[in-house]
């Protein structure tokens, strides 16, 4: 399944998602941090910092320091030539991302969110990765691009994340962000309920806490993906009570939803915290 999402993704950046300047054309898609076929958990960002890509100057990442494939790392002119060596390359570096070199400061923080829920993105457990609503990096930040430019990745690419979560075992979603939630329920044609769990809060070395809010609702579909069983959030489930629940014991399709919000000013952004996936 995965060799025919990178196929489509790849064909993709030579023709529509090429077409908004503000994507990294060169750099290969990113749909999947880790190996959705073994994850119980996934977090949910919105895409692929440019990071993964370029250096602090906007300079390619070379030698020890790339991340993810590049045209010139492959040896290609244009995704065109792309040929299935190629597609496992880069599906490789996803699926192996955190046995390599992940960027810790902020995956490491991330997987303190996922303890109380029993997973991890690193080995041994390694039942979790992370996706985006689209796997695209771009030159800036998602809620900076103009309002058609998103729309346009969105109609590109938007089929990725249901594809992804219909063929992976996880049941537990972790919302990252409020641009997030949004967008989420755009794509799932759904209204979460917002709860906030002082429990969940997070402090800070500055500044006012950071809330948690847990959102519940029940996801029949994403995009053109509909679901066995229904996507199902557990109100008022923390992470360290996930495990007693009764969704535990239920479909794999039950997915408590929650979030952890952020501010500008206060917890760093996940979703655009750089990796430092070193290929060999």
């Amino acid at each position: 399944m995965m060799h025919a999402t990178f196929a489509r993704l790849v064909d993709r950046l030579d023709g529509d998602a090429s077409t908004s300047a503000d994507v990294l054309e060169w750099g290969a898609p990113v749909p999947v941090f880790g190996d959705p076929a073994t994850a119980a958990v996934a977090t949910l960002g919105l895409n692929p910092s440019d990071r993964e890509f370029v250096d602090a100057a906007g300079a390619e990442l070379q030698g020890p320091a790339r991340r993810f494939h590049t045209l010139q790392s492959l040896g290609l002119m244009t995704w065109s030539e792309a040929e299935t060596q190629h597609l496992e390359l880069m599906l490789r570096s996803c699926r192996e991302y955190f046995a390599r070199n992940p960027y810790d400061q902020w995956f490491r923080r991330l997987d303190g969110v996922l303890a109380g829920l029993d997973a991890s993105f690193y080995p041994p457990r390694a039942n979790a990765c992370h996706l985006d609503v689209v796997p695209y990096a771009t030159r800036r930040k998602w809620t900076t691009l103009p309002l058609a430019s998103r729309r346009r990745l969105l109609d590109v690419a938007g089929d990725t994340l249901g594809q992804l979560l219909h063929a992976s075992p996880a049941r537990v979603l972790v919302l990252n962000g409020q641009s997030v939630v949004e967008q989420f329920e755009r794509m799932a044609n759904v209204t979460l309920s917002m709860t906030v769990r002082d429990d969940w809060t997070l402090a800070r070395s500055q500044g006012a806490p950071v809330r948690g809010v847990a959102y519940t609702g029940i996801v029949e579909r994403i995009g053109a993906y509909e679901f066995d069983s229904p996507l199902l959030s557990v109100p008022g489930v923390s992470a360290a009570e996930v495990g007693k629940c009764p969704c535990e014991r239920a479909s794999r399709r039950v997915l408590p939803i929650s979030n952890r919000q952020e501010y500008a000013s206060g917890l760093p952004d996940f979703r655009r915290g750089p990796s430092a996936q070193r290929l060999e």
